[in-house]
C-alpha cells in the first residue's frame, strides 16, 4: 500500500494540526482529506505555504490558551455546590462522579468541561469540601472547589435563615 504526504490545513485529532506534514495512506488522502478540504498534497508548491499556516495555528493556540486561562479562574473563584444523599446511618446512596461535577459546572458557573478533563481519583462519597483538578488546556489546570451537603443539611439550613 502506498504512503503519501500530506499538508494538514486544519487541526485533526487523529493526525495533527495545521502545517503539520503528515504521512497517510493514499486513498485516505485521495479521498477523504484532500476533497473535504482539511489538507493538500505536499509538494513543492505547497510547502511554500507553510509559513502562512503555521502563522495561523500559532494565532489559534494562543486564543485557545487565553480562552483556558480565562476558564480557570472562573473555576478557581466560586465553589461549587453539590448534593450527596445520605441515609440515617450517615451511609451516602451513591457518589457524585466527574459526570456529576461538569454537570453542576455547567449549571452553576456556566463553563462547559468535559468530564474527562476532571482528575478525579474515586467518586466522592462524603459531605464537605473537596478539591479537584480541572486540566482546561493541556497548559493550563484550576483547582476546583466543592462544597458537598446532605439534603437534610439544606432544608435546615433554610429553616433557620427564614427564622
Amino acid at each position: 500500500m502506498p504512503n503519501v504526504q500530506v499538508i494538514l490545513k486544519e487541526k485533526i485529532a487523529s493526525l495533527g494540526a495545521e502545517a503539520d506534514i503528515v504521512t497517510v495512506r493514499a486513498g485516505y488522502a485521495r479521498n477523504f482529506l484532500v476533497p473535504q478540504g482539511k489538507a493538500y498534497e505536499a509538494n513543492p508548491g505547497n510547502l511554500r505555504h507553510i509559513n502562512n499556516l503555521k502563522a495561523r495555528r500559532a494565532e489559534r493556540e494562543t486564543a485557545e490558551r487565553a480562552e483556558a486561562q480565562n476558564t480557570a479562574g472562573r473555576l478557581r473563584k466560586t465553589p461549587v455546590k453539590l448534593t450527596l444523599e445520605i441515609g440515617q446511618g450517615g451511609k451516602a446512596f451513591g457518589a457524585i462522579t466527574a459526570a456529576d461535577i461538569a454537570e453542576a459546572v455547567a449549571d452553576q458557573l456556566k463553563v462547559k468541561i468535559d468530564r474527562h478533563q476532571i482528575d478525579l481519583e474515586k467518586p466522592i462519597k462524603t459531605t464537605g469540601k473537596h478539591e479537584v483538578t480541572v486540566r482546561v488546556h493541556p497548559d493550563v489546570e484550576a483547582v476546583l472547589k466543592l462544597n458537598v451537603t446532605a439534603p437534610e443539611a439544606e432544608e435546615a439550613a433554610e429553616s433557620a435563615d427564614e427564622e
